[in-house]
């Protein structure tokens, strides 16, 4: 991943604030909503489920819930990969055993697991490989989970958090705007964290909501976890904005109706992009809605 995983740019006036559910969010006791979060789902690496290859420990029970997790140990410097057909994704994997989950966002079909090891420079060569047959409950499971990238617990600060917002709402549609909104208002770019983080950056959503500032790869990983923590699917995505500004945003999913803002429509039924991002640094909605500026690299 690049180092600017930053903005270059926040110059345009700040986004309309989102209206509350349920009344004004201001109000000192906001009355109580019938939205009910469902059950929490985990992703998690189980010991007693890992299948043993020696340097690698592969956790596959999960593969249906659109995640696999796994271990593994070596002086080199690791890398994760997971193809299907010709799509490939690479993460960095810890050689100290220590256990990674990653997510399986590319649909049903036969996944092949690599573990590549670092021989020099830049360059990998596969030392492990195991091949397995995916089929998901359905398409929304890897944007329900935490994972290396989207990373929270049940206990996680902003899980709670999460919750506050969403106890005076009604609906999926009402829980995923005060998110936003809170995000929004709440949620600082942290311009010299962009100028130096680091290659392999991986954001942690409490950090971010406890110092309130953050980078893009921040914002997004820190919505995903509250949305998905919630119920409602979200991604993840990393790409590009323009030809040269890389960045991070989300998509989510509303099940049963629209999700109505000031100036955002999202439809129901179909994933809807939103870049907390900019908002927060005063892009205009009406630009954040423009497809066209959007190139889509990772999904997550």
């Amino acid at each position: 991943m690049k180092r600017s995983l930053g903005l270059k740019a926040m110059t345009l006036a700040l986004l309309a604030a989102l209206s509350g559910c349920g009344g004004s969010a201001a109000a000192a006791s906001p009355p109580a909503g019938s939205y009910e979060i469902p059950a929490f789902r985990s992703a998690s690496f189980h010991p007693e489920a890992a299948e043993d290859f020696g340097q690698v420990q592969l956790d596959a029970s999960a593969l249906e819930e659109g995640v696999v997790a796994v271990s593994a140990r070596s002086d080199s410097r690791l890398k994760f990969q997971i193809v299907l057909g010709e799509m490939k994704y690479n993460y960095d994997l810890p050689g100290d055993g220590q256990a990674a989950v990653f997510p399986l966002n590319m649909g049903d079909g036969s996944y092949t697991f690599r573990l590549m090891e670092n021989v020099g420079d830049s360059k990998y060569a596969c030392a492990w490989s195991e091949t397995r047959q995916v089929a998901l409950k359905d398409e929304f499971q890897p944007y329900l989970r935490p994972s290396q990238m989207v990373n929270y617990d049940e206990t996680s600060q902003c899980v709670e958090k999460a919750k506050e917002l969403a106890a005076r709402c009604d609906t999926d549609i009402e829980a995923a705007s005060e998110i936003y909104a809170y995000l929004v208002k709440h949620i600082r770019y942290d311009r010299e964290k962009a100028a130096t983080v680091p290659s392999g950056y991986l954001p942690l959503p409490d950090e971010t909501l406890q110092t309130g500032k953050g980078i893009c790869f921040d914002y997004a990983a820190l919505a995903a976890a509250m949305m998905r923590s919630l119920g409602i699917p979200c991604r993840l995505i990393t790409g590009y904005v323009g030809e040269e500004t890389y960045h991070a945003w989300n998509s989510f999913y509303i099940r049963d109706q629209g999700w109505v803002t000031v100036e955002i429509k999202a439809p129901a039924n179909q994933w809807k992009r939103v870049d907390i991002t900019f908002a927060a640094g005063g892009v205009d909605a009406r630009q954040l809605d423009d497809d066209s500026r959007y190139t889509t690299q990772n999904i997550y």
